[in-house]
């Protein structure tokens, strides 16, 4: 997570991360899930805040998950049914469940195809949000092998060079293990940035940075400014002479392995909610398991132990800085802004649940 969207020091409130993952599994029985649903949904939306994803965890996720179970957008209770299935792959119906029950469910369909197989795949069609993809993806580590997870998000990202949005932020994350060194986890939309940090940015009266967005007319945004009254998400790159067209295309290919592949089309033509993908890679199908994260623990160490750049004074891979925070966050508390707290204090009060979060 940027600088600029941590909570600031001074006004932080730090909760102990048993009692926001308690609170948040009484927030959705309330809702109507069963109990072992709302601890799956608490652990996923928690894991993102100990991890300082603070744009996947419960500051900006949970009061939009409630607010979908109140409208009837979302189901509590689910059917998940598999639609189509070969040996290897399936694609299931989630039947609008959320997808913080419904993603690890696929992910261990397909951890489980991998196991008999060397690799396991699901898509998920008729979904919802399904949180962070880091969580989907890492479920795989523990298993010895790599994770794979996307899933269609927000439409609201323009192609190169276009003014209407066509292709959703879509983030991909994959996990793979290591034997001593923190695991290898990436997660990152296909946007130039998650749509949920500009929720964020808005928040916190903070200023996106260069690139991140286009103007109401579809022109990038190339200075630092507040967000505009119009606007739309770049893809990863902001321009193509900055390699938008990689973002786009990536973008592009998660429409293709979730929407048209799960049967329910892309961009526009998308249908039934969200959609979702997942991939197991059992590494004993390919290479000895104890070689495997050697090799992996000898790469991450290098890249730690490279040469900066001037003005730098390390050089990090993406999970490593997660792994640090959670160590911190787990220790201290996880920090949240006072208008998160006033929130949970209006929730609880309304829904009769206990009060854990301060003292």
């Amino acid at each position: 997570m940027l600088e600029r969207f941590h909570v600031p020091k001074d006004i932080a409130v730090h909760v102990n991360a048993e009692d926001m993952n308690a609170t948040v599994v009484d927030i959705f029985l309330k809702m109507g899930m069963s109990q072992a649903d709302a601890e799956q949904s608490a652990d996923v939306l928690v894991y993102a805040d100990i991890r300082g994803i603070e744009s996947h965890g419960v500051s900006n996720m949970l009061r939009r998950y409630v607010e979908s179970f109140q409208e009837g957008s979302m189901n509590p209770r689910p059917n998940v049914r598999v639609v189509r299935e070969m040996p290897a792959a399936a694609t299931i119906d989630c039947d609008g469940g959320h997808g913080l029950v419904v993603g690890p469910m696929a992910m261990n369909m397909a951890i489980e195809r991998a196991k008999q197989y060397g690799i396991g795949t699901v898509t998920a069609m008729n979904g919802r949000h399904f949180g962070a993809c880091a969580y989907h993806a890492s479920m795989a580590l523990k298993h010895n092998m790599i994770g794979l997870a996307m899933t269609t998000g927000g439409l609201n990202v323009l192609p190169v060079h276009g003014s209407k949005p066509l292709v959703g932020l879509n983030p991909i994350g994959i996990a793979a293990p290591t034997d001593k060194e923190p695991p290898f986890i990436f997660d990152a939309s296909m946007s130039s940035v998650a749509g949920n940090k500009i929720a964020l940015a808005q928040r916190l009266g903070v200023p996106v940075m260069p690139g991140w967005i286009a103007d109401g007319e579809g022109n990038p945004i190339m200075q630092e400014q507040q967000v505009p009254e119009k606007w739309a998400m770049l893809p990863t790159g902001a321009t193509r002479e900055l390699g938008a067209h990689k973002g786009y295309s990536l973008a592009v290919m998660v429409e293709i392995l979730c929407g048209i592949l799960g049967g329910t089309g892309a961009g526009t033509h998308r249908s039934q909610g969200a959609a979702h993908h997942f991939i197991a890679y059992n590494i004993e199908a390919f290479t000895d398991v104890a070689h495997f994260k050697a090799q992996m623990d000898e790469y991450m160490r290098e890249l730690q132990d490279s040469p900066t750049a001037p003005g730098h004074d390390r050089v990090v891979y993406a999970g490593l800085p997660e792994h640090e925070e959670e160590i911190e966050r787990r220790e201290h508390g996880i920090p949240y802004h006072p208008e998160v707290i006033d929130w949970f204090k209006a929730t609880c009060g309304e829904l009769d649940i206990p009060w854990r979060l301060t003292k």
